[in-house]
């Protein structure tokens, strides 16, 4: 019996896309073959994973799998969901999944459906960048551990020298028709697994599936300004399909670590938070700040408050489809001093008096009626 795909994530049946992600990562990263070299068992438990999720996290795959997978619908005969005849037929008319059944049984030329090579399964990685990876764009080598070709048999699953046969029961088609009054329903021919063909001598090095575990490497090209969480896919990089099948993608989701000095916004933006002295911020002053790649200088006004942001423009890390660059934004924070020296406050209580007792609270507390 298949093992439940649910179980083998941790998740309850009823998971949400989000639930389903997450479990999924957190068991990747524990049992992904990087960080269990050798271990044949995590290997096992890595591919067991990677199966759930690609089915799980596919809408159209879950629901499938769900009711019992393709044909899981048509349970008990007539009447098998709520008393409709095949499921899905009442007052004269298709439902559910029946037409859907229909219009697989022929091609849009009119003909028999004809058996088609099963594509291989999508796979997902992670890779680790730096903050300046990130924003200059870099190449990554990255190791996948994966189903492929078998080398001894090209992906045929005869041993060397044979060939499959034609399956006798379906006569090549992969399908097996089945009359049920008025209409006849296909499914995969239970024979041949909706092959076509029969390995009647298997190939020694893979059992007849065509297909061996292996670990490629691949150099993964990051664009610049690539964001946490982006999902690069290689195309034909993921696991090969049964006999001879196409191969799926692979997704490199990229986990970007957070800089010392820029924060990042939307929009493709970046914010640093500049310091200032109290001094700076009354006379004004032009100040040194860092860029992505040096430093620029910037003008602080005469009575600058807390907080002010300037910008500048087109200097932040280029947007995603070649939209120009983004905006350093500079958010100045006046750095009041913990203590003050004699000196200090001297002149901090001239300052007072220069003032003239000024009351910058008064406006708020009218605007209360305090």
């Amino acid at each position: 019996m298949a093992e439940d795909l649910y179980k083998v994530l941790g998740v309850s049946k009823g998971a949400s896309d989000e639930e389903i992600k997450k479990a999924y990562r957190k068991l990747a990263r524990k049992y992904h073959p990087d960080r269990n070299a050798g271990d044949s068992a995590a290997e096992e438990k890595f591919k067991q994973v990677q199966g759930a999720y690609d089915t799980l996290s596919d809408p159209e795959k879950r629901q499938q799998y769900d009711q019992g997978g393709m044909f899981g619908g048509f349970g008990g005969g007539a009447g098998g969901r709520g008393g409709a005849p095949f499921g899905g037929m009442e007052g004269g008319g298709f439902a559910g999944d029946f037409g859907d059944i229909l219009s697989n049984l022929f091609r849009r030329g009119g003909g028999p459906a004809q058996p088609q090579q099963q594509r291989g399964r999508d796979l997902e990685t992670e890779v680790s960048l730096s903050f300046d990876q990130a924003v200059n764009g870099a190449q990554i080598s990255v190791s996948v551990p994966k189903e492929e070709r078998c080398p001894t048999c090209h992906g045929s699953g005869a041993k060397p020298g044979t060939v499959p046969v034609t399956c006798p029961r379906c006569e090549g088609r992969g399908i097996d028709a089945q009359s049920q009054g008025f209409f006849s329903i296909s499914q995969p021919c239970p024979q041949c697994g909706g092959a076509g063909q029969i390995v009647e001598d298997p190939c020694p090095a893979c059992g007849g599936s065509g297909l061996t575990r292996q670990t490629k490497r691949y150099r993964v090209n990051i664009p610049a300004g690539v964001r946490d969480g982006a999902r690069i896919r290689l195309a034909g990089k993921g696991e090969a399909g049964p006999r001879g099948g196409p191969p799926g993608d692979l997704f490199v989701v990229t986990r970007v670590a957070a800089s010392p000095v820029f924060k990042r916004l939307d929009g493709g933006n970046l914010e640093v938070e500049v310091p200032i002295t109290i001094a700076e911020a009354l006379q004004g002053a032009t100040i040194e700040v860092p860029t992505l790649d040096g430093s620029k200088k910037i003008k602080v006004p005469a009575g600058t408050k807390h907080g002010t942001i300037q910008r500048l423009r087109g200097e932040g890390p280029p947007k995603p489809r070649g939209k120009g660059h983004g905006d350093i934004r500079y958010r100045l924070e006046i750095e009041v001093p913990k203590e003050l020296s004699e000196e200090q406050r001297e002149a901090a209580e001239k300052l007072a008096e220069t003032l003239n007792g000024s009351e910058p609270r008064a406006e708020l507390l009218r605007r209360a009626g305090r």
